[in-house]
């Protein structure tokens, strides 16, 4: 009965992966995980289809640095927006300052490369609300010294950067005793209800003028210039060189203020982040880009759209689990050697990060689909492992017996006994993971392959609670309805001898 069931689900699968479009796009632009970027990204995208570059997509919402980087390196994408200051620290790890000519020179024997500044700079700072100006009577950076009471909430990657906290703490002296990591985004509204003093932000930022923040001084000079480039593939050149002058067309092109604009676009007026983009591009000499399409429909369309991707991902991965997770759990009964082995192995798979898992997987497959499915059917092994195991070591030794006494080959006393006999706790291992499956699955848009996870970080990123409710509903529910299948799939599974009364807990 099992194997029937597992059956049933290969049939229901292919028409659930088909690909979504039925070529991969000669030019990729990547942006990652907020407004600015966002914006950035589907500007160049527009220009370049204004160009004539056929094909061209916009992967946003890739994570951070790392993760963006990483998938330009491979290939995944073919230009991205970022900034001198963090290609100087993140990637370039220099100790000194680099002039846009070293750092050309040190990415291109990685096959990379840097345009000229897009005109603005976006740096980093630190900024209080007026009340806590006035309180404290900050106006500098190097006033925080006086206050080491102050309660901090930074951004991740700011707390690891050295061109960001551990820096400036040391630059400036600093010893403050309440320094808690948080979202970018939710820092706002903790500063704003009173929650955490100051926060880091960048110098572009909407927020700033909306929520009359107060810019400290860098009165020391400690933070490098930002410059937004664009960072792209040398063979980009030679494969669609009309992309390149798409790039120079938005090279000198943008100032602060035209980026402060469209970032409140975004932020506060409620629109699209292409919308946004066209807007910006409209205020550039020579005007907006040709009008592209319409929207892809409203909001059904897109929660639709996107718990399609979902399920592909979770069924995908879900399938590939149980058929290595069974044979793994099979195998482990043989000696207690095996069995310690592969159920460590994939314990300690189900201990590592998620994000450090896809960050590690993008050098190897890229992004989109692919390493999130791998991602996702590693943290799916070890439920169906481990009751796969349990559940055949379970079975009664005088069981084990009668079946071997009436000349039952090995195979036969494995599909024919042992495994119905440990159906139950099999089948409760594979509902385990698929439920898992469904909440992991939403980091899977961090690298570019979509489903209920894009909704929950654009929302977070713009602090709309309708844009997160429209990926966290869909996914409460999604994961309620993999467990009435999986109810109903243990009646068509278990042999009825073995399953629970009605009503038993």
């Amino acid at each position: 009965m099992m194997r029937r069931a597992l059956a049933v689900m290969v049939l229901l699968l292919p028409p659930l992966a088909a690909p979504s479009s039925p070529a991969a796009a000669p030019v990729t632009v990547g942006s990652k995980a907020f407004p600015e970027s966002w914006v950035l990204g589907e500007a160049l995208a527009a220009v370049m289809r204004e160009r004539g570059v056929s094909g061209v997509t916009h992967r946003s919402n890739l994570g951070g640095t790392e993760i963006v980087f990483q998938a330009l390196r491979t290939g995944s994408v073919d230009v991205y927006p970022d900034y001198t200051g963090t290609i100087q620290e993140v990637i370039l790890h220099s100790p000194r300052p680099l002039k846009l000519g070293e750092m050309r020179e040190q990415l291109a024997p990685q096959g990379l490369a840097i345009s000229d500044p897009i005109g603005f700079n976006d740096g980093y700072a630190l900024a209080v609300t007026d009340a806590v100006e006035k309180r404290y009577g900050l106006r500098t950076l190097s006033d925080l010294e006086r206050h080491p009471e102050l309660r901090l909430g930074l951004t991740h990657e700011f707390l690891g950067r050295q061109d960001g906290y551990p820096g400036l703490a040391q630059r400036y002296g600093l010893r403050m005793r309440d320094v808690r990591g948080i979202e970018h985004e939710l820092a706002y509204g903790a500063l704003a209800t009173g929650k955490i003093d100051a926060t880091d932000i960048y110098t572009t930022d909407a927020q700033i003028q909306r929520l009359h923040l107060h810019v400290l001084e860098d009165d020391r000079g400690f933070f490098p210039r930002y410059d937004a480039v664009w960072v792209y593939r040398l063979d980009l050149a030679k494969r669609e060189p009309r992309a390149l002058l798409a790039m120079r067309q938005l090279t000198h092109a943008i100032d602060e203020s035209a980026m402060m604009r469209a970032n409140a676009r975004v932020v506060f007026g409620g629109q699209s982040y292409a919308a946004a983009a066209d807007s910006l591009l409209a205020e550039l000499p020579g005007g907006a880009p040709a009008a592209r399409g319409a929207a892809r429909g409203g909001v059904l369309a897109s929660v639709l759209r996107n718990v399609t991707q979902h399920v592909k991902l979770v069924l995908l991965s879900l399938l590939a689990a149980i058929l290595i997770g069974i044979p793994l759990g099979i195998l482990a009964t043989h000696s207690e050697l095996l069995a310690g082995g592969i159920l460590s192995l994939a314990g300690l798979l189900q201990t590592v990060p998620s994000l450090a898992l896809l960050a590690m997987l993008i050098p190897l497959l890229g992004i989109g689909v692919l390493p999130a499915l791998v991602a996702l059917f590693l943290y799916s092994l070890l439920p169906i492992v481990r009751n796969t195991y349990v559940g055949l070591r379970s079975i009664s030794a005088p069981l084990a017996e009668a079946a071997d006494a009436i000349g039952l080959s090995g195979r036969a006393q494995l599909l024919k006994v042992r495994l119905p006999m440990a159906s139950p706790a099999i089948m409760a291992g594979i509902k385990t993971s698929a439920v898992i499956n469904v909440g992991t699955a939403t980091l899977a848009a961090l690298i570019g392959a979509g489903g209920l996870g894009e909704p929950i970080l654009s929302g977070i990123q713009l602090r709309r609670n309708g844009l997160i409710l429209q990926g966290a509903i869909p996914a409460a529910l999604l994961a309620l309805l993999v467990q009435g299948a999986f109810d109903l799939l243990d009646r068509a599974v278990i042999p009825r001898g073995l399953r629970l009364p009605a009503g038993h807990k």
